[in-house]
């Protein structure tokens, strides 16, 4: 069983990109006998607050968002199951903006492990706002792992 004081943290969105950091953090996690942290993040965007003021969004449905992100995660978990089979894995699931989450969860980690595109952004983009912002913020190292698919598809 891994563990220690040695943790990982990588960022899982359900987008092929997460899946294959996922797996990179998960042989790295082996590797290193280091434990594993899943991270995958919600918010209401900004235009839910209607500009001025708050629109009034029923409770319904951000627990609907949140039961949502953990169901993805969860299935994330199961097509993966065999990576990370015999790995101390934590999950966790943040109420926040995905690269604040990351970078709240990498404080004190081993190493912050990203894709290069997730869910959301500009498919255009090489890299994806969040792994940019991670780049740029992390306070531990990191590892975009690359996509294998093209810019822009």
């Amino acid at each position: 069983m891994a563990g220690g004081d040695r943790t990982i943290v990588v960022g899982v969105d359900g987008s092929p990109a997460s899946g294959r950091a996922l797996e990179w953090a998960a042989a790295e996690a082996h590797t290193r006998n280091a434990s594993l942290k899943l991270v995958t993040a919600w918010h209401l965007p900004p235009m839910v607050y209607g500009g001025m003021g708050w629109t009034g969004i029923d409770p319904g449905v951000i627990t609907e968002l949140r039961e949502f992100t953990e169901k993805r995660l969860e299935e994330t978990c199961k097509k993966h199951s065999e990576s990370l089979d015999g790995l101390d894995v934590e999950r966790l699931v943040s109420e926040d903006a995905a690269a604040s989450a990351l970078l709240d969860a990498a404080e004190g980690a081993d190493l912050l492990v990203v894709g290069t595109r997730g869910h959301g952004g500009f498919s255009g983009l090489l890299l994806g706002s969040v792994s940019q912002q991670c780049a740029h913020h992390s306070p531990c190292p990191i590892v975009i792992v690359p996509s294998t698919q093209p810019a822009g598809t």
